[in-house]
């Protein structure tokens, strides 16, 4: 009797612990890539149009380069918004020449349009961030269903394989992204 008790309170944790795994990453995302990948994806309207000064290849804090970025004069698509401003044009899908408007959606003081190397940089963010939490829920589940604490080799050799699919995966998007941006 005892033992049953403690089988359904573990199976009871094991499930909310699959709950509480998703809406963390499902926040995280939200709070980290997800505005952007918003913006370069074009969720909503055309926020404004930058008038493009100079592009430049932009890097990481470590010196890996990330893409070409522009910075220009940010002009505001609706009335009532704030004045223009200087902005950069992040992750952009060319390298513009100067005086060229583009049109472009905003997320946290950036401007974005869809480009490969956004994709590429947006989607494999949310991959690796998402790969390690979905696999924590999976073994929760598994231990829930069971009602033991399962073996985590293979979802552990399942995490890495994930974390290598969302690399590969951000990859192909940005480079059919980039393909479809160039041809259309």
């Amino acid at each position: 009797m005892r033992a049953d008790a403690v089988r359904r309170l573990g199976r009871g944790a094991a499930g909310a612990g699959v709950v509480v795994t998703l809406a963390v990453a499902g926040w995280l995302v939200w709070l980290l890539p997800g505005p952007q990948m918003a913006a370069v994806f074009g969720f909503g309207p055309v926020d404004g149009v930058v008038s493009v000064h100079k592009c430049y290849e932009a890097t990481d804090a470590e010196g890996y380069a990330t893409g070409t970025d522009c910075t220009g004069w940010y002009t505001p698509r609706r009335s009532g918004e704030e004045q223009g401003r200087e902005i950069v044009l992040d992750t952009a899908g060319d390298t513009y020449r100067f005086g060229t408007d583009v049109e472009v959606r905003t997320a946290r003081g950036r401007a974005y349009e869809l480009s490969g190397s956004a994709v590429f940089n947006f989607s494999t963010a949310t991959g690796l961030l998402l790969v390690p939490f979905l696999t924590l829920a999976s073994w929760l589940f598994s231990c829930a269903r069971h009602g033991r604490v399962e073996d985590g080799e293979l979802y552990f050799l399942a995490a890495m394989a994930g974390l290598l699919a969302a690399i590969v995966l951000g990859a192909v998007a940005g480079m059919a992204v980039g393909i479809g941006t160039f041809i259309f």
